[in-house]
């Protein structure tokens, strides 16, 4: 096995709390832990004045000692999503092409199969899909819904809302020729073609660790050990994890992935780059009564109730077939009050009129929440190193003021695809594939992203009015053709209050019919993972959440956690920062938010998660 990468500190040693009880206790704290639902905390219980700087915590490999499987490939792709979907049939098209039958390619994929932590609004762009696979239609493509309408509101209130006109939408918001969908099944369609190109599909394998070359060219990576305990013992039923080799490796693991991550810090990709943005997206899928369903719709929304946290973000309403509405909240992780939180924020937004009144009477089928990478074109990282690129979300291709990611991270892949084959035809590899950035800054995707720049530092800087203003003046009027350029250099981690400044909003009670809480929404995504197996959410430091996060920021992991995670409990020793891993679905939102940045999402055991059923 190739030497692993050995950036400090890392997962698994002194500097990382790997204790199977998964709870992490202080001194007695009564008065900083009553704080956490109805009290202020004084800042100054702890002499901090900033979150320090992001740690990134890098997991090893397991024992050397243990025998593990090789297997060689021509290219390996982390990730089975759109982006490494669409860079796998790529590749396979173009060996077949040049009459290369024997040309491998390997997709891993962590979730049980395809698609089952795809989650998306969706309405997609297809511009990506006509290039890729022109007949898209006539091989049965999921694509049923055009978009038909566009309705966009500004909730000015818990009751009042207005309606934009048309004129005054900013044009990337606009969606004809666009068609509703849920994105989970055009993964499932995308992996069908990708079988049927022979590529090598492994569902249930995540991709643990990055292998290394001794020049420190990326070589491959190690696939996740089955059957350890939560003790790290291997059980009875212990499999080790693969080493797959390649020449190349697409990294396209979606958003802040967790290799990706690892992959940027090692290889300093970001350093000219403004810090990545974030979001949270949170899905429910309802079934509403036929009178009220206008299949085609699109509905976007902004204002209440994000504006009482002085937060920005917005909501969609898409209506599919079958009587079925994508309703969702996006949240911007920009955001400053530790006291907001992103699932309660969605749920009383389902009481203004404008919601409720399409959802009522309805029945929720599904939930499930992800981050989105939104920075845009300014806090893209270079996307090229030795042996390997990154694709998709895992660089950040979203183009935020189309709030689509789904035909970025497909060309994205197509470009990779298409610049690592031509390095291999000329018998190179484990070097860098610089013509994948050319490509890109040769493509509409550039494009695409070029003019979108300003969108998400815009909003972050200038706030919800003036920023939407300044992006209708640059897309409707100027056409993306801006002369200026925004930066917004300030991580999301390092943005929240302290917890005695903050304004406590008052979240709803569930009732079962539209107010739900985080337990029973877990419950229908499907989320499972074994329970006898290491905790995959690290902590660098287990005293911070109680020590330092708890007193100055009222612990916001409880709250920001879409899944109901991270709790405090106090009991007659003090206060207690307990991780209910088994409820984790995927989103990353602690990786990202954390103002502490102690806390790191690693892969659990393979087809851990949930598993989104139309979603």
């Amino acid at each position: 096995m190739q030497e692993q990468d050995n950036q400090k500190p890392v997962i698994d040693s002194d500097t990382v709390n790997t204790d199977p009880s998964v709870a992490t206790e202080t001194a007695n704290l009564d008065k900083a832990e009553s704080a956490v639902v109805t009290q202020e905390v004084p800042a100054e219980t702890v002499a901090i004045d900033k979150a320090p700087e992001p740690v990134v915590v890098e997991a090893v490999a397991a024992e050397p000692e243990i025998e593990r499987e090789s297997m060689e490939f021509d290219v390996i792709i982390v990730g089975g999503g759109p982006a490494g979907l669409s860079a796998a049939i790529r590749l396979r098209q173009l060996a077949i092409a040049a009459g290369n039958d024997e040309f491998m390619v390997c997709v891993v994929e962590k979730g049980s199969e395809f698609g089952a932590h795809t989650l998306s609004g969706a309405v997609i762009e297809p511009r990506a899909l006509n290039e890729l696979i022109p007949d898209w239609k006539e091989k049965g493509a999921p694509l049923n819904v055009p978009a038909t309408e566009d309705r966009f509101y500004y909730l000015n209130s818990a009751t009042r809302s207005t309606k934009v006109p048309d004129s005054l939408i900013p044009g990337p918001m606009h969606n004809n020729g666009n068609y509703i969908v849920s994105l989970g099944n055009v993964v499932r369609w995308l992996a069908v073609q990708a079988e049927e190109l022979e590529v090598m599909m492994f569902p249930g394998f995540p991709a643990d660790d990055i292998l290394y070359n001794d020049d420190g060219s990326v070589r491959g990576v190690l696939t996740g050990d089955m059957g350890v305990a939560a003790n790290g013992e291997a059980k009875p039923s212990f499999e080790p994890g693969y080493e797959l080799l390649a020449k190349y490796t697409i990294f396209a693991e979606g958003s802040r992935g967790h290799l990706g991550k690892r992959l940027i810090s090692r290889f300093d990709l970001d350093k000219d780059s403004d810090p990545q943005h974030y979001g949270i997206g949170l899905k429910e899928l309802w079934d509403v009564a036929p009178e009220k369903h206008e299949q085609g719709v699109v509905m976007h929304g902004l204002g209440w109730p994000l504006t009482e946290t002085g937060s920005t973000g917005g909501w969609w309403l898409y209506f599919d077939e079958n009587n079925q509405v994508s309703f969702g909240l996006v949240a911007d992780l920009s955001y400053h009050n530790p006291y907001m939180s992103p699932f309660d924020e969605m749920q009383r937004l389902k009481t203004h009129p404008v919601i409720k009144n399409v959802l009522e009477g309805g029945k929720r089928i599904s939930y499930g929440a992800r981050a989105l990478t939104k920075g845009g074109l300014n806090s893209l990282p270079k996307f090229t190193f030795p042996g390997g690129v990154l694709v998709g979300d895992d660089a950040g291709f979203l183009n935020p003021a189309k709030i689509k990611g789904t035909h970025t991270s497909m060309k994205s892949g197509m470009l990779a695809a298409e610049a690592i084959f031509e390095a291999l035809q000329a018998d190179r590899q484990h070097d860098e594939v610089v013509a994948y950035t050319t490509m890109y800054k040769e493509s509409w995707l550039y494009q695409d992203n070029y003019e979108s720049r300003n969108f998400s530092p815009a909003i972050h800087r200038m706030g919800l009015f003036m920023g939407g203003a300044f992006t209708f003046i640059e897309h409707n009027l100027l056409k993306g053709k801006m002369p200026i350029t925004l930066h917004d250099s300030m991580p999301d981690y390092d943005q929240l209050e302290r917890a005695n400044h903050a304004f406590q909003p008052t979240y709803l009670k569930p009732d079962g019919k539209l107010v739900f809480d985080k337990l029973s929404s877990v419950f229908i995504s499907n989320t499972n993972h074994a329970e006898d197996q290491p905790v995959h959410l690290k902590l660098t430091d287990p005293t911070v959440p109680v020590s330092i996060n708890l007193p100055l920021y009222a612990e916001p992991a409880r709250l920001y956690c879409p899944a109901g995670v991270y709790e405090i409990v106090k009991d007659a020793e003090g206060a207690k920062f307990v991780i209910n891993a088994q409820n984790c679905v995927h989103c990353k939102t602690c990786d990202i938010k954390d103002p502490s940045q102690n806390i790191t999402w690693v892969t659990p055991e393979g087809g851990g998660g949930p598993n989104y059923p139309n979603m």
